[in-house]
């Protein structure tokens, strides 16, 4: 495939983070442009050819995430951006959706890129090179009609963000 792609969006199931990004997902539907194993479709993108690539609760789905980060790594440009939103591992919805076959915590992506704001050190085995990470959050919210439980999440989410001995303090405790 020679064909250069401004924005992807990988896994992107009925909508798409942006219109104008070049969706990819195993269904077929609404917003989705390229139809098939997310992997297999990366792996046929030109190296350097991808401006920037979202993924939004995908990874948890895929049997190799692993070999998706290093495809994504290898498809964007120097210097270009990859988003990635998975569940946290202590989501109450993480464990009993039977397609999730991956858990992520705070330190997962710490294994696969640079990151060196946690005092935790994880071994470097498995890093991805050319590539670091410029911030990890945790965010935490609930659906309607919850409006005071979202209020609540939403305060506890300012604290646990405020900076990464908060963040890895709720990793640790709670």
């Amino acid at each position: 495939m020679t064909v250069k792609f401004q924005k992807l969006d990988v896994g992107c199931g009925a909508g798409k983070c942006d219109p104008s990004a070049t969706g990819i997902d195993i269904f077929a539907g609404p917003g989705v442009d390229l139809v098939g194993d997310a992997l297999v479709i990366l792996q046929s993108v030109n190296t350097h050819s991808v401006g920037s690539i979202y993924s939004s609760h995908f990874l948890e789905h895929h049997n190799n995430p692993s070999a998706i980060l290093k495809e994504m790594v290898r498809v964007v440009v120097p210097g270009g951006q990859i988003e990635i939103r998975v569940p946290h591992f202590s989501d109450p919805w993480f464990y009993s959706d039977p397609t999730h076959q991956h858990p992520f915590g705070l330190y997962t992506f710490c294994y696969y890129f640079a990151y060196g704001k946690f005092k935790r050190k994880v071994p470097s085995y498995a890093l991805i090179e050319g590539a670091s990470i410029q911030s990890i959050q945790l965010r935490f919210g609930s659906t309607r009609p919850f409006y005071f439980r979202h209020a609540l999440k939403k305060a506890v989410q300012l604290f646990v963000n405020l900076n990464s001995f908060t963040l890895e303090l709720y990793e640790e405790l709670f």
